[in-house]
């Protein structure tokens, strides 16, 4: 069942926990991708120096983090590569939620394909590991880029995340990785992880 907006409607912490083991839905050239989210970072623009929109920060860029809850807010890092956020709480509240690392599902051929141009049979190991470990490789996965900005999840029928039923038990909490210019914040304990 696709996640409603009152889900994305809470506080982020609280939904970057619990999207993990949703699963991203995505259609792309007809074809249906699944993957489950195993890692996720929370971002709140009003108290975090890690965050685009930290102090109230408003621009082109991230415009999309202070509309309501349940768009995509994607972003472009060292010109290369695409990050997924899910926008969180109500409009007017810069917060989103990094989707970190997921787990293919489903189109894992097309997967492979969007990621490393060969059939996951061809992969060697060292592909399969690192396949979808991080929010760039996750963005080639699911071709996911900066067209998908600004989609309301609650009503694409491109890309949306649903409810698998899966309850993560144990979620393993820790510093989150290349924010080292955001002194404090360094040190939020806001990434999240389970295991694939």
């Amino acid at each position: 069942m696709r996640l409603t907006r009152e889900f994305y409607y809470r506080d982020t912490l609280q939904v970057a926990k619990d999207l993990l083991g949703k699963m991203i839905v995505r259609y792309h050239n007809q074809q249906l991708l699944k993957a489950m989210i195993i890692e996720t970072e929370a971002y709140i623009g009003t108290i975090d120096k890690a965050c685009h929109a930290y102090g109230g920060r408003r621009t082109n860029r991230t415009e999309v983090m202070f509309s309501k809850g349940g768009l995509l807010y994607v972003y472009q890092i060292y010109g290369l590569h695409f990050c997924m956020n899910v926008v969180t709480e109500e409009e007017g509240t810069p917060c989103a939620v990094l989707i970190r690392g997921v787990q293919p599902v489903e189109g894992i051929d097309s997967m492979a394909k969007l990621r490393y141009g060969q059939r996951y049979d061809e992969l060697t190991s060292y592909k399969i590991k690192n396949f979808s470990n991080g929010p760039g490789k996750l963005c080639h996965a699911l071709s996911i880029d900066k067209s998908d900005n600004g989609i309301d999840l609650c009503h694409s029928k491109k890309i949306y995340i649903s409810d698998t039923g899966f309850k993560a038990s144990d979620i393993h909490e820790s510093k989150r990785i290349n924010i080292d210019y955001a002194e404090e914040a360094r040190d939020f304990l806001w990434r999240f992880q389970i295991k694939p």
